[in-house]
């Protein structure tokens, strides 16, 4: 079936600049097509790519290919999307359908050969063009759970030729929503010294009232200098309560637009930049995502257009002002905030900071920071703006200071781990402290020369060196030694590690490897009968898992099966 699509969008509320095809993909489903997660929605670090489709709380729906095309790339992970299959279509578009819980069969049969051949259940695979060609309405797997997904659903992109992911709506995919965006909070921020908002600088939180035809208005506020505002604001589908993500905003100064966004398509490597446009302190302190609706210093997004003076307004003395958010979803559903501005100057003191006992950052200089067995690299450009940061080095223990500050590239953490026997060394990694209890997450941690260990972050916070001495655990969960499973479909194991984590994992059956799939979420591996790789009587099974610092542990059983 193919999409139906709304030309009155295109003509009354259009952000596209591409005249996309409406009518040349079907649905990825044969259900109705309910979003639990939106295009471009705010995720931690990123910008969602796709569009998250309800299952009916299902695995194993026919997954279809959109249109004919080819299959271009196929990955199996242990996170992000799972099993995931991408397929290239005459007109130069890419689809793309993740969290699948199998392929179909004529491409499982592919994808499993290549696994057995690499000895690995993770593999990625680029077929050529006259390998896997695929037609309209053909299912090419079956959906699932898989990867980084909280439940099953499945996740679906559509990319240019430039691998740019973009809005699968645009192409005409058709969701129900009467519904208009709801607004939870707005906030005004200070953008110097000589502005104030209510007396305040900074972030300051307004007073949000609702008005009785489902529009917003703040209470008015005293204002002074240049200040720009934040929202907090999410959408809603018809027929789903997920919160989901709004598809465009704009603001208004006296009539005049100052800022919009544009949610309709992005590249992978400007997603990042959403800790620039979030509030970024507000939200790991608060858990909760102001949009700033003002562009600061380095955020280089291509969702932005019509910025004047980048957002902000300038608030003389006695004037009075209206300000006005609006902010939509892909129908045209809308919802607006307007915020009356009485311009009035007031003395207030600036904020100070006691910077005797901090580090400065030039942002667009490389920093090096040494304090004993340590050694933090901070890359040129990784911070959006120069700032004073906490640095200091305690018992292994990292303070590289609160994580609100936004990085737009990953720091390095080196220790010089001479003190250590060698015999420890080898089990010891670095991790960042998370949460109140400072549970430590390992890094990855590289073994260099001179006895340094050296890891990766995205993020400011507290690192450490951790040791892990003790293997993983393994335990069978449906069989015993010695046992005969001839009506078993499945041969199924839980494995845990409590610190450094699972690395990898080897099954063999009589010496030979078989295939099994990791499931992190749940902690099992699965190894599946119908592969057809088991044909003696008595079966001897090894399973070696391994930690992410070379522990390891071995469990050995014998089975029978006819």
């Amino acid at each position: 079936m193919k999409f139906l699509f709304a030309s009155l969008f295109l003509t009354t509320f259009a952000f596209a600049q591409v005249d996309y095809p409406t009518d040349y993909f079907r649905s990825p489903l044969d259900i109705p097509i309910i979003p639990s997660g939106t295009f471009a929605e705010l995720r931690t670090n990123h910008f969602h790519a796709g569009l998250d489709i309800k299952t009916q709380q299902r695995e194993g729906l026919n997954v279809y290919t959109i249109a004919e095309g080819y299959v271009s790339r196929i990955k199996v992970s242990h996170y992000g999307y799972g099993k995931v299959i991408y397929i290239t279509h005459p007109n130069g578009y890419t689809s793309v359908y993740g969290h699948l819980s199998s392929y179909a069969p004529t491409i499982e049969a592919y994808v499993k050969a290549k696994q057995y051949e690499q000895e690995s259940y993770e593999v990625e695979m680029f077929p050529a063009v006259d390998e896997l060609k695929v037609n309209t309405d053909e299912i090419i797997a079956y959906s699932g759970n898989t990867g980084s997904s909280g439940g099953p659903h499945l996740h679906f992109e559509i990319r240019d030729q430039q691998q740019r992911t973009i809005n699968p709506l645009l192409f005409g995919l058709e969701v129900q929503d009467k519904k208009t965006p709801f607004v939870k909070g707005v906030y005004a921020y200070t953008k110097d010294d000589n502005a104030n908002v209510n007396g305040q600088k900074g972030r300051v939180e307004l007073r949000l009232i609702p008005n009785r035809n489902k529009d917003y208005h703040v209470e008015s506020i005293n204002a002074y200098g240049t200040i720009g505002f934040g929202v907090k604001s999410y959408d809603q589908q018809d027929f789903a309560v997920n919160q989901n993500g709004i598809n465009g905003l704009q603001t208004f100064f006296n009539g005049h637009k100052k800022f919009e966004m544009d949610f309709n398509r992005f590249s992978f490597s400007e997603t990042r930049h959403i800790n620039r446009f979030l509030d970024y302190e507000f939200y790991k302190t608060r858990r909760k995502r102001v949009q700033k609706l003002f562009v600061e210093k380095g955020n280089v997004l291509s969702l932005y257009k019509d910025l004047d003076n980048d957002g902000y307004v300038k608030i003389a003395d006695s004037t009075a002002s209206v300000y006005k958010i609006r902010i939509t979803d892909f129908h045209g559903n809308e919802s607006w905030v307007t915020i009356p501005i009485n311009g009035k100057k007031i003395s207030s003191p600036a904020k100070t900071i006691d910077t005797s006992t901090k580090t400065y950052i030039f942002a667009e200089q490389p920093t090096n920071l040494n304090e004993k067995n340590v050694n933090v690299f901070i890359p040129a450009n990784s911070f959006y703006e120069d700032a004073f940061i906490d640095f200091k080095v305690s018992n292994d223990t990292i303070y590289l200071h609160q994580d609100i500050i936004p990085l737009q590239k990953n720091v390095s953490i080196q220790y010089d781990v001479s003190k250590y026997k060698d015999s420890e060394i080898d089990k010891l990694y670095i991790a960042e402290l998370i949460g109140r209890r400072n549970y430590p997450s390992y890094l990855n941690t590289r073994r260099g020369e001179n006895k340094i260990l050296t890891a990766s972050s995205n993020a400011l916070g507290t690192y450490t060196l951790v040791m892990d001495t003790q293997g993983p655990k393994i335990s069978p969960i449906n069989f015993q030694d010695k046992k005969w499973l001839s009506n078993y479909r499945y041969l199924k194991f839980k494995i845990t590690d409590d610190l450094s984590g699972i690395s990898n994992y080897r099954a063999t059956v009589n010496g030979k490897w078989i295939l099994m799939e990791y499931e992190y979420k749940t902690n099992t591996l699965t190894f599946d009968f119908n592969d057809n790789v088991i044909n003696d009587t008595e079966n001897e099974l090894k399973l070696i898992v391994t930690d992410n610092v070379g522990n390891s542990s071995t469990f050995e059983a014998t089975f029978f099966r006819k």
